[in-house]
């Protein structure tokens, strides 16, 4: 009888164990519900009526027509401009950002004079609003700006109105970099210090220099760091249209046109479908780069391991 009931007992805890599992993930799925109706509802949902737009003469009439709206996209002048304009900034504005953070971070771990100061100044742009920033952006570069009136008692006395001339793409590309450095310097420098340092001192033992620990040991480290901060630069750098639009308006200067402004004048216009065309190539290109980053990240990963 000892024998039977201890056999019974046996064969009733794998059954309990499987209870308290699946009670355990109806929990986990409950507290999660309120999350994924949310993202449905506010990110899923738009995107699937945006794929929908694309394949539609007009939200009205609702006729399919196949691929016809992205030929017309692609087809479009300014569309052209427009994706042209903001690969070329993407790829200036985020080889830069990820580099000069990462000097910076580097620059910090040393030991300076003032290192909190500096720090707390490049942390500054995170802290002010972007209407604050456009606003202290024109009175710098307006035409009768301080920029120009600096010039000006150096010898310079031609006024340049920097937001409306070729200048207007240097103007922008400061302003990024100056939102976005601090940000990125922070993560170099939460990612410089986890760097366990028996591994460096390993490196010194072996007669490594500065440079040799800096290009085996560091930059190998924090590849995951510096592969996410690239990511957050490159989607940063799509949104800047924010910037240019409170800086310049609907129609800025012909360098400073970007796919945002392509779409927001076709939502000014009614036009979703194209719009909607317009946000799916966006989505692609911007996926197909994500896609190859963390491709070289992932080999590049490996070859650390080995």
């Amino acid at each position: 009888m000892r024998i039977k009931s201890l056999i019974t007992e046996r064969i009733k805890q794998p059954k309990q164990r499987v209870k308290t599992v699946g009670k355990r993930e109806l929990i986990s799925w409950f507290f999660l519900l309120p999350s994924l109706i949310g993202v449905f509802v506010f990110f899923v949902a738009p995107f699937m009526v945006i794929i929908a737009y694309s394949f539609m003469n007009n939200p009205v009439q609702k006729e399919f027509v196949g691929f016809s709206n992205f030929v017309n996209v692609w087809n479009n002048e300014a569309f052209r401009k427009a994706g042209l304009n903001t690969l070329n900034f993407s790829f200036t504005a985020v080889p830069l950002a990820v580099l000069l953070s990462l000097i910076l971070a580097v620059v910090m771990e040393s030991r300076i004079p003032f290192k909190s100061f500096f720090r707390s100044s490049f942390l500054s742009p995170l802290m002010v609003p972007t209407a604050s920033i456009v606003l202290i952006w024109q009175v710098m570069f307006h035409q009768n700006g301080i920029v120009n009136n600096v010039l000006a008692t150096l010898g310079d006395t031609s006024k340049t109105d920097w937001l409306k001339s070729d200048k207007a793409y240097v103007v922008l590309l400061t302003l990024f970099l100056w939102k976005n450095l601090g940000y990125n310097m922070i993560l170099f420098m939460s990612a410089l210090g986890g760097i366990p340092k028996e591994l460096i001192e390993v490196a010194r033992i072996e007669s490594a220099g500065k440079f040799q620990i800096f290009w085996h040991v560091k930059l190998r480290f924090i590849s995951p760091t510096i592969m996410f901060v690239t990511i957050m630069s490159l989607i940063n750098s799509f949104k800047v249209f924010r910037e240019i639009y409170l800086l310049t308006g609907d129609y800025p200067y012909d360098t400073l046109y970007m796919l945002q402004h392509y779409m927001n004048n076709k939502f000014a216009s009614l036009d979703y479908q194209m719009l909607s065309s317009a946000a799916i190539i966006m989505f692609i290109i911007v996926s197909i780069l994500i896609y190859f980053l963390l491709k070289f990240e992932d080999s590049y990963g490996k070859d650390v391991e080995g």
